[in-house]
């Protein structure tokens, strides 16, 4: 029997999963698919949201502002990639410059800190290769990029170290409620727990359908993406949005942790876990790009992505307990942003429901992970006499060695793909995308595992890369 049963482990299940390791309690993660962040988590923006844009005294607003400084102070404690560079919100008519002071009173009202239109001289001071055309822009300081894969990474791996289990490649079928407890089918297991956290992002609604009266729905929307080369690396120093609509906050060109640069996403109805980047869609992006940012060289496009948000029939998120089953549904954009205040609010709910919780006597909320590529000369030298895997460049376009990669498999969350060794050191993240590295990776995979280079996927449990010929 399980206190909490958490089902999903993108953002906000590996968040409240950190959060509640802290506490006496026996936990577990129910992800349907066989690694952490694997849906909208790892295909978007990659912003931490200043706050201005949420409606005042909703959820979304006080939770992004909250998690501003929460997610700051967690990347840094639990070594993820993280830069406070700021963002932008251009405007380009008399109009959209109304909208930039609407936006900006709702920041101030909503807590946001360093708030400040900018004229269209002070705006291109600081961003000299945006338009001309820009009237006036909202600037933001406390907006920043992440690495959100990463993060959740880090959080889900920490949970872990504390005691937390995680069951991979289990989705949930069913839900039964008994007076005492709920009974979780997943795949052929039998899990029990008393509560039942529902982060399962374009899942939520059929997942608390399985338990509660219908409520709202899960509304899929998605949005195409460009990666840039590193030479696109510094077309802007900060994140550059343009006016939101009903669609969303609008097309984006950003710097990102890794050094490119990311442009986009638009936004279209979509199918749950449809995440295929259409050329109209990519057509619509560059478009749009072109007007806020008209030098970006869409020649040096490395890859192109979608990801699925999971919007709803409701405007705010959707974060309430009813009877130990606590929804966390709706959870789109700042859902990143907000993840952190997000745990921090479902802790409060669990209290004022009368779970009792008791912190540990020893908790580890710290986690150090090497990245070779960021250390000093003298530094890589020590670490090379100690560990020769570590002088061996197996991915050359991101510089990560095959002691990264060993420790990687062997971190408390063990990647079996070649994309979960991507997700968590880089290597098939640069230009080549793993053209290069790729075949090494597999290779250290199927050693370090002790398996057949065969049964090493790309990504998914069935996107194999080798198959052994027929005789």
């Amino acid at each position: 029997m399980y206190d909490v049963a958490i089902i999903g482990c993108g953002i906000t299940g590996a968040s409240i999963a950190y959060r509640l390791s802290r506490f006496d309690l026996k936990t577990v993660v129910i992800e349907k698919e066989n690694d952490v962040a694997m849906g909208a988590t790892r295909a978007n923006s990659a912003i931490v949201h200043a706050g201005y844009d949420p409606e005042e005294n909703t959820l979304m607003a006080k939770l992004n502002v909250r998690s501003v400084e929460l997610t700051k102070e967690l990347c840094k404690n639990l070594s993820v990639p993280y830069a406070q560079i700021g963002s932008l919100v251009l405007a380009f008519s008399e109009e959209e410059a109304q909208h930039i002071e609407k936006l900006y009173k709702r920041g101030i009202n909503n807590g946001v800190e360093g708030l400040r239109v900018l004229s269209a001289e002070e705006t291109k001071e600081k961003e000299p290769f945006v338009s001309d055309d820009v009237v006036c822009s909202l600037y933001a300081p406390t907006a920043a990029i992440i690495s959100p894969w990463e993060y959740a990474l880090a959080l889900a791996e920490t949970a872990v170290v504390n005691g937390t289990q995680i069951m991979f490649s289990s989705e949930v079928s069913d839900i039964k409620k008994t007076d005492e407890m709920f009974v979780i089918r997943a795949g052929e297991k039998e899990i029990k727990a008393k509560t039942v956290i529902n982060a399962a992002g374009v899942q939520a609604d059929r997942i608390h359908d399985m338990v509660l009266p219908h409520e709202f729905e899960i509304i899929p929307n998605k949005g195409a993406y460009f990666i840039l080369d590193k030479c696109e690396g510094t077309r802007t120093k900060h994140v550059v949005f343009q006016c939101p609509n009903k669609d969303g906050k609008g097309v984006l060109v950003s710097p990102t942790v890794h050094g490119n640069l990311i442009v986009g996403p638009n936004a279209v109805p979509s199918e749950r876990y449809d995440t295929s980047a259409k050329l109209s869609d990519l057509v619509f992006v560059k478009r749009k790009a072109i007007k806020s940012v008209p030098s970006v060289d869409f020649r040096t496009n490395i890859k192109n992505f979608s990801g699925v948000r999971p919007n709803s029939t409701e405007s705010d998120f959707i974060i309430k307990s009813t009877d130990g089953f606590i929804d966390v549904a709706g959870i789109k954009s700042p859902g990143l942003a907000s993840a952190a205040g997000i745990a921090e609010y479902v802790e409060q709910l669990m209290c004022n429901s009368g779970i009792r919780l008791s912190e540990k006597t020893s908790y580890i909320k710290d986690r150090k992970q090497i990245r070779f590529k960021e250390l000093s000369h003298e530094e890589r030298k020590k670490l090379v006499e100690s560990n020769p895997l570590y002088g061996r460049v197996i991915c050359r376009c991101e510089t990560v060695t095959e002691g990264e990669i060993v420790d990687a498999i062997h971190r408390p969350i063990v990647p079996r793909t070649v994309d979960g060794i991507k997700r968590r050191c880089g290597a098939g993240l640069g230009r080549c995308q793993g053209g290069f590295c790729g075949p090494r990776v597999v290779e250290i995979l199927s050693r370090e595992l002790k398996v057949d280079r065969e049964e090493i996927a790309k990504d998914r449990d069935v996107s194999y890369i080798l198959k052994r010929r027929e005789r």
